[in-house]
């Protein structure tokens, strides 16, 4: 399924129910008076959490989504039934903003949450409701309240707990083969993975974190070149970048240490707080290097970017320094989550 992470669509609730107009008509009961009941209030609108959906692409197809009325009112006193809520499904990480006023309206971000977009119209009042002393024939009711209209901009960041940065044939896709059961194309050409994607990296029972596969950027990306920024922002909800570094070979005519350079500055120029996002150096494709050159070449890559973070040196192909590295990120997020809880 193609991945799609942005939609619009339009909500509607239900209109609450007209109240009614009526009087007793009952055999030995002149003068019955009256007895109109309250209509219904209007079905509202929810978005809630799907675990089970990982995309917006369901949106493609179907963009107005309405609640029920409310059911007028009735004689006997009798009230009309409240409208259905509808309950539409959407992907955990989903941020949901009302295009008109461009307001936030809040975030998808937990199993089973409900999120009110659309509130249902409130009831009309039967003219039982206004009977009184001096008034004991009212003939006077209200219309039920429409339901709040709203067009919807929903935008998808994935959730996961360590994301994945570097330029195209980095080797991120390899990657996250490597460490998990996802699958996403592999190939000998820049932007082979053109959709964000997920896996999910298990060290052992019970003891496992998420990783995201995020296209990759090239210089200018702030200005629209390559993909441009638009899929950097599933970064944002990461607790841990791990930048992926291709040590092997200078496809675009510059030395790896400059190129990192650049996308450090890419990345800083999208967004300061993700900038200063801890990050871990992975230094890949090290299995295309003669094995007396590899520590030469990444103490002199180190130096070049002045980096005083984690290094890790691996090679996703041939797997060789994987295991150490996602032991070292599964113990960083498990000590981040203890003091979370203390």
């Amino acid at each position: 399924m193609k991945f799609v992470d942005e939609a619009t669509i339009k909500v509607i609730a239900g209109d609450g129910g007209n109240g009614c107009l009526s009087f007793r008509r009952e055999k030995y009961i002149p003068r019955g008076g009256p007895d109109g009941g309250d209509g219904g209030d209007g079905g509202s609108v929810f978005l809630v959490a799907d675990p089970s959906i990982n995309t917006l692409s369901d949106f493609r197809f179907t963009r107005t989504y309405l609640a029920e009325r409310g059911q007028n009112g009735m004689g006997s006193n009798c009230t009309g039934k409240k409208g259905d809520d509808l309950f539409v499904p959407v992907p955990l990480g989903t941020v949901i903003t009302d295009l008109n006023t461009e307001e936030i309206i809040g975030e998808i971000t937990q199993k089973h949450q409900q999120l009110l977009v659309a509130k249902g119209g409130y009831h009309g009042l039967g003219n039982t409701r206004f009977k009184s002393s001096t008034n004991r024939a009212p003939r006077q009711t209200t219309h039920g309240q429409p339901g709040e209209r709203r067009s919807l901009q929903l935008e998808l960041k994935l959730l996961a707990d360590v994301g994945l940065l570097g330029y195209p044939n980095a080797g991120k896709s390899t990657f996250i083969r490597a460490v998990s059961a996802a699958k996403p194309k592999v190939a000998d050409y820049p932007f082979t993975t053109m959709h964000p994607g997920l896996g999910v990296v298990s060290i052992e029972p019970h003891r496992s974190f998420v990783v995201a596969d995020i296209p990759g950027i090239i210089e200018g990306a702030a200005k629209g070149a390559g993909l441009g920024l638009r899929f950097l922002k599933h970064l944002q909800r990461t607790k841990l970048l791990l930048h992926i570094v291709d040590m092997s070979t200078d496809e675009y005519g510059e030395n790896p240490a400059s190129m990192a350079i650049k996308l450090i500055a890419e990345l800083e120029q999208f967004s300061p707080d993700l900038y200063r996002r801890e990050r871990w150096l992975v230094l890949n494709k090290l299995d295309l290097l003669p094995a007396n050159d590899i520590d030469e070449a990444c103490a002199n890559f180190v130096e070049k970017i002045d980096w005083a973070g984690p290094v890790y040196k691996v090679s996703a192909l041939t797997r060789s320094g994987i295991k150490p590295l996602c032991q070292g990120i599964m113990r960083r997020l498990e000590s981040e989550q203890k003091d979370a809880t203390q």
